[in-house]
């Protein structure tokens, strides 16, 4: 006969076994049969721990990690595997403390000072991720995503020449070749690239969908929806379909629900789809992007908005004919653009947002068939208390000879 301690040795190795045959589900199951035999015992707390960590069990993981780096505050894996879980969960500052008490203990890899300075990053600390990506860069110089974080670091401190140095560094160690070349093209000069690249709007805008209003209204005193529909609201004039474009979290179909007969909307984003949808302003609200979704048919609109949506969109003639299509006589098209100011018809910002030109909406608004009902300038935003003026548009189509 054998002892619960031997039951529980038994299964213990049996689960790293079972772990280092790939086999997860079955190796965490034996490491629970072994801590049901001899609760708290470290060594098994701390394989069950990360084994959970692999299966992307991240609130169990917390839960045995934690009780595992208590048992043993040495046990430099369970101390990673916790720093990891709390980094998937969100958790930056537990994440970080994590992994330092980890890398300390001698896990000292260039991705886990990534994963260290990312959530350094999330934490606004910039002068610690610097320190950590640095880090990562001195133990792994092919690292390219470190590469390309201290690059975007770079840029947001205005240390544009650096910041260039950097993204080259990415792309020479193989980093995604669309984004550090859209990234490049923000910090140097040399040709725009028509449009960004839709992972990273969509990325973007994913990211932060939950406190997408706060963060804009609250922070950033973004008014473009507001200021854009502010004369159509004043109007009183009726618009029966009614697309809005990049509608985010629906903050121009709330405002213009009361006057619309129905409202449809489009944005890349998962995430803001899914509170478009929740606000009640939209017959249907699409996930994808806007030029497809105004090509997807033939039905003709009286109001196409597009607030504060193409800064992040780019070049606009593709967009200027499809709605010139879907537009109906008397139809209105209101949107905003961010102001280049430097002569550039179309202009990639170090703030990755596009600026363009009232010359260029101007001939746009020309060869598109549109005449111009109204323009004006005022703030579409803040940028560190600063306001970020804007060019505001409402056009009309020209009716055809």
């Amino acid at each position: 006969m054998t002892g619960p301690t031997e039951q529980a040795k038994a299964h213990f190795f049996e689960g790293n076994a079972l772990f280092e045959a790939g086999r997860l589900e079955d190796a965490a199951a034996r490491y629970q049969a072994a801590l049901a035999l001899v609760p708290g015992r470290p060594s098994i707390l701390a394989n069950l721990g990360v084994t959970q960590c692999r299966l992307r069990q991240w609130p169990e993981a917390v839960a045995t990690l934690t009780q595992a780096t208590k048992a043993n505050p040495a046990h430099r894996d369970a101390w990673i595997a916790l720093g990891l879980s709390h980094e998937a969960l969100s958790h930056w500052s537990e994440a970080a403390q994590a992994l330092q008490h980890g890398i300390r203990l001698g896990a000292n890899t260039g991705q886990l000072w990534l994963s260290l300075a990312m959530c350094r990053l999330r934490l606004q600390q910039p002068g610690e991720v610097l320190q950590a990506l640095d880090q990562a860069i001195a133990i792994e110089p092919n690292l390219a995503e470190a590469w390309s974080q201290r690059g975007s670091l770079m840029r947001d401190t205005g240390r544009h020449a650096e910041a260039a140095r950097c993204y080259e560094q990415a792309l020479a160690k193989g980093g995604d070749e669309t984004l550090n070349r859209f990234y490049l093209s923000s910090v140097q000069d040399g040709p725009v690239p028509a449009h960004p690249p839709a992972l990273y709007v969509e990325a973007l805008f994913d990211e932060y969908a939950d406190d997408f209003q706060t963060h804009l209204v609250e922070q950033l005193n973004h008014q473009a929806h507001s200021t854009l529909l502010a004369p159509l609201r004043a109007s009183g004039q009726r618009f029966e379909r009614v697309l809005d474009l990049g509608c985010g979290t629906g903050l121009c179909g709330r405002l213009i629900q009361a006057q619309a007969g129905t409202v449809d909307g489009v944005d890349l984003s998962a995430a803001m789809v899914a509170q478009a949808r929740a606000s009640g302003a939209y017959r249907r609200v699409v996930q994808g992007d806007l030029l497809a979704f105004l090509r997807e048919s033939t039905e003709p609109v009286d109001l196409v908005i597009a607030a504060d949506v193409f800064i992040y969109v780019g070049a606009l003639d593709a967009v200027f004919e499809a709605v010139r299509e879907r537009l109906q006589p008397g139809g209105c098209f209101a949107f905003s653009v961010e102001l280049s100011t430097d002569g550039s018809e179309l202009k990639l910002l170090p703030s990755l947002r596009y600026a363009h030109s009232p010359a260029y909406i101007d001939r746009l608004a020309e060869l598109g068939g549109f005449r111009v009902r109204q323009t004006w300038q005022a703030p579409l935003r803040e940028d560190q208390q600063k306001p970020v003026m804007g060019l505001y548009v409402l056009l009309e189509p020209v009716a055809s000879a």
